[in-house]
């Protein structure tokens, strides 16, 4: 392995945008033509059921906005960074790999699913597809899932922008910009290209003007606020996300949102073409085989439960289970927004990992290493002590030792990057409260989203014992489960509860990656798609096994030895739930491949059994 030690950051990202983009052109057409045989003559829930408050027919480069920026949050960043402690290898094949055979089949057939079931929940797919009880159990463990990832996530975000008053300012307004796109796009005919400059501009004028603006005491101290204080501010910003119309504020600040996301990573790229940055961390450290200071676990299996998001992630299913179908204007378009989506995660996940590599081992080591673990970590470790931080806390100002989770990390590599592109030098400080900030804005359009579809999960589930809670235009059912869902998440993130629980995050979020993919098989062997079903079910058994996997040794090594019980009985409840479901779906398996197709379905197709839309 030696010999691919020291490469050049620009190989990577050369060779990634090419097995992206002939993946797109091969893997991802022949999923569209021939596994879900996507056909445009269909009409979308979105077309069919349109009310102008959740099922919107939206144009797709908006739609993919929209899309990417949901799903896209700490997962594709600080996932890869952390997985850096293994080496880059690691972490760049499972990227690689997983996003072009898993994630993006995941994303892909779990929104053809919603999608041909009227653009609803991955529950009520599983009780109609398996079984009311199997529905049932899916529920509670998606609901269960969604809880522990938006109050994870919400900490995330809370960390990156706990005072740090510019990214604050450019958070905040977002949200005007994002109204103001959202009443041209939906007032104004072929306005698409016209809001898109006009919240272009205004983003970037606010990104300078707020750093500007930061200069002046009395204004950095208006936004300087507390840990509680963000705490309520992202509930209330979530709640309003999830009642008010999709197209005012949910979409459109999405949308804003990608300007920067994609726009900072093609940024990154343009500095890896000009620096040419060495990967400085080996290809396999020694802490493959386990006992690592961030990652306790061996690279196998837990290299697929710590980078999730950017391979595969189960907290897409509820994304495209939720807003996503019921926008969708065209069932074709189901390739660019569900495959090309997840493609261009998995680029963001892959430049988070060059950025964290191209720092000396030593300094990444710092600074996600414990503060109270770092003393006996170099102890035993003594060739990884650090050679350049000390040089970067002069130049950005802030202590970084034991900043671990990630974050700092991949800002410090981001900054350390940005600022050896030519003209660029000596504003180190500048780029990473910068990339601080774009971290921010990455995780919460994120929390927005997953707030509405978990106000959509419990509308169903309360419709099952109040009949006006299925209606969701029912205004005060709207209001009812918006409140209990968003306080749910919300009380943990303002008690700060959850942080203990965040280990959990990776576990559960494969588990329901898992369980989107067996579901959506058990669709896909009823539609008679024949061997064509394997192109989901394979990366679904695995993952499955694989997650199974960690659990354990999660549970065994981690939670038990230190006596972490509750950890434990979370961690085996959510293999359980999603244990019962993934037995009922085989049961249905073999059910189904027994059957001949002799029914016809509501789109004409050759079907083995008829079920509800």
């Amino acid at each position: 392995m030696e010999y691919l030690n020291g490469i050049n950051a620009l190989t990577l990202v050369f060779a990634a945008l090419l097995i992206f983009a002939i993946a797109y052109r091969i893997y991802g057409v022949f999923m569209a033509l021939k596994v879900l045989r996507l056909n445009a003559a269909n009409q979308t829930p979105a077309v069919e059921f349109a009310d102008g408050q959740d099922y919107v027919s939206t144009n797709k480069g908006v739609l993919f906005g929209h899309h990417f920026a949901a799903i896209a949050a700490a997962g594709p960043l600080v996932g890869p960074v952390l997985a850096a402690q293994f080496g880059y290898l690691p972490g760049t094949l499972w990227i690689l790999i997983g996003c072009v055979l898993a994630g993006g089949v995941h994303d892909m057939v779990v929104l053809f699913a919603s999608v041909r079931h009227k653009g609803e929940s991955l529950a009520s797919i599983a009780r109609k597809e398996i079984g009311p009880t199997t529905g049932a159990i899916a529920g509670v463990a998606v609901l269960f899932i969604l809880i522990l990832t938006l109050a994870g996530l919400s900490l995330a975000c809370i960390s990156a922008m706990h005072e740090a008053s510019w990214s604050l300012f450019t958070v905040i307004i977002t949200m005007p910009i994002a109204i103001i796109m959202g009443l041209i796009m939906r007032y104004r005919q072929n306005s698409v290209t016209l809001a898109s400059i006009l919240g272009g501009v205004l983003l970037v004028a606010g990104i300078i003007g707020g750093h500007n603006l930061m200069q002046y005491e009395y204004i950095n101290n208006l936004f300087h606020w507390d840990v509680k204080t963000i705490s309520i501010a992202i509930a209330v910003y979530g709640f309003f996300a999830s009642v008010l119309p999709i197209w005012l504020l949910l979409v459109p600040r999405d949308y804003l949102s990608t300007y920067l996301k994609i726009g900072t990573i093609l940024m990154l790229a343009v500095g890896i073409v000009f620096v040419h940055p060495t990967l400085e961390m080996p290809a396999l450290t020694p802490f493959i085989h386990g006992g690592g200071p961030i990652i306790g676990g061996p690279v196998l299996p837990f290299i697929f439960i710590v980078i999730a998001c950017g391979a595969i992630s189960g907290f897409h299913a509820v994304i495209a289970t939720g807003t996503t179908p019921k926008m969708l204007a065209n069932e074709n378009e189901i390739l660019f927004v569900g495959y090309g989506a997840m493609l261009v995660e998995g680029f963001v996940a892959l430049m988070a990992l060059i950025a964290a590599c191209t720092l000396m081992p030593g300094d990444y080591f710092a600074i996600n290493t414990p503060a109270a673990a770092y003393e006996s970590f170099i102890a035993a470790n003594p060739h990884l002590h650090a050679v350049d931080l000390q040089h970067f806390i002069d130049r950005i100002g802030v202590d970084l030792h034991g900043r671990t989770g990630g974050a700092v990390s991949l800002a410090v590599g981001m900054a350390h990057i940005f600022d050896k592109i030519p003209f660029m030098d000596d504003v180190m400080a500048y780029w990473y409260n910068f990339a601080i900030m774009f971290e921010a804005v990455f995780i919460l359009t994120a929390i927005d989203a997953g707030t509405r579809v978990g106000r959509f999960f419990l509308q169903e589930m309360a419709g099952t014992v109040i009949p006006a809670f299925r209606n969701k235009n029912w205004l005060p059912g709207v209001i009812i489960s918006s409140f209990l869902f968003t306080f749910s998440w919300g009380y943990l993130v303002y008690t700060g509860n959850v942080s203990s629980i965040w280990p959990l995050f990776g576990i559960s979020n494969q588990l329901l990656a898992a369980c989107g993919l067996i579901v959506c098989t058990t669709m896909l062997i009823r539609m008679n798609r024949g061997k064509y079903a394997l192109c989901a079910a394979i990366p679904g058994v695995f993952m499955a096994v694989i997650t199974f996997w960690a659990g354990y040794m999660q549970v065994m090594d981690v939670y038990l030895p230190q006596e972490q019980y509750l950890l434990a009985s979370l961690a085996v409840l959510a293999m359980l739930l999603m244990l019962i479901v993934f037995i009922g779906a085989f049961k249905r398996w073999y059910e189904l491949l027994k059957m001949d197709a002799d029914h016809r379905d509501y789109y004409g197709e050759s079907v083995k059994e008829l079920v509800e839309r």
